[in-house]
């Protein structure tokens, strides 16, 4: 029997009506906790994990990423992820929750802020180019951990303050080496047609049903998207679809054929055939692997 993928809602051990906190990536690896944190597990929360010594992998939705010295790896809210216990890594995790970001910033910073972990804009790894880049951010995030550990009438808008600050540090050294996405013009119809595939996938896999829901054709839509992530609207369709998928394949205690109908097919075969073209795998070695 399989087991469902587990859920790991946010809880604080040393402060249950925060919600942020902030741990040491080596003081969290010894901790003891109802779940392996070496298996996949979907997390509810926002990720960011800064690494200051060590080198290591780490998983996001099954893609494996390297890090060393001045990595920074985002996980967004709902995604999969799973970790290696490497003892030479040393660093931060930085987890925080969807309300904290919509109540302590305002409209533009908390969009600004999701964005920075939204998989679909930008690619989940930053790494630091210059020792100058990876010292400041250092500061930021220990001036964020003395903060976060104080706890008087100030700590709570100084931490706020200081996440935001590395948030946008961040953006910054994005700007100098990657596509700096949040300026571009159609940024807000993206994030809607972003929301529609990952809620209708499943539903429909055709650019004119979204199209259609947005109230644009189909020729606008294919331009907005290409406009911010260089690819077609079928094939960022296709990639939501593929990966919820995924998620199913490793976590419901469906067989193959089940999942193929609730992925919105009536044909299996067709489903094989969909899951082999973009992942050059079949669902059952997926499954296996793991």
């Amino acid at each position: 029997m399989k087991k469902e993928i587990k859920q790991i809602p946010f809880t604080n051990q040393t402060n249950p009506n925060s919600f942020l906190d902030v741990v040491r990536i080596e003081e969290f690896m010894t901790r003891e906790m109802d779940h392996d944190i070496g298996i996949n597990h979907q997390v509810n929360f926002f990720v960011m994990m800064f690494i200051i010594e060590g080198k290591g992998i780490h998983t996001i939705d099954f893609t494996d990423y390297t890090y060393d010295q001045g990595s920074v790896l985002l996980v967004r809210k709902d995604q999969i992820h799973k970790f290696r216990r490497e003892a030479s890594t040393k660093g931060y995790l930085v987890v925080f929750t969807e309300d904290f970001i919509l109540s302590h910033l305002n409209k533009i910073q908390a969009s600004k802020a999701m964005q920075m972990f939204n998989d679909a804009l930008n690619f989940p790894k930053i790494q630091f180019q210059t020792e100058e880049d990876f010292a400041d951010f250092l500061i930021l995030i220990r001036h964020l951990e003395e903060e976060y550990n104080t706890k008087d009438a100030f700590s709570k808008d100084i931490t706020r303050s200081a996440l935001h600050i590395a948030i946008t540090k961040l953006f910054r050294v994005k700007s100098k080496y990657d596509t700096y996405v949040y300026q571009k013009k159609y940024i807000t119809h993206f994030l809607t047609f972003q929301k529609l595939v990952e809620r209708d996938c499943f539903k429909s896999k055709k650019v004119n049903y979204y199209a259609s829901e947005m109230g644009i054709s189909a020729k606008t839509l294919n331009n907005i998207v290409r406009n911010i992530i260089n690819e077609s609207a079928k094939k960022f369709i296709d990639d939501i679809s593929i990966m919820q998928i995924k998620r199913l394949l490793i976590s419901a205690d469906h067989s193959i054929k089940e999942i193929a109908y609730m992925s919105g097919f009536s044909d299996s075969s067709n489903f094989f055939k969909y899951f082999k073209k973009y992942t050059d795998t079949t669902p059952e070695l997926f499954r296996q692997s793991h």
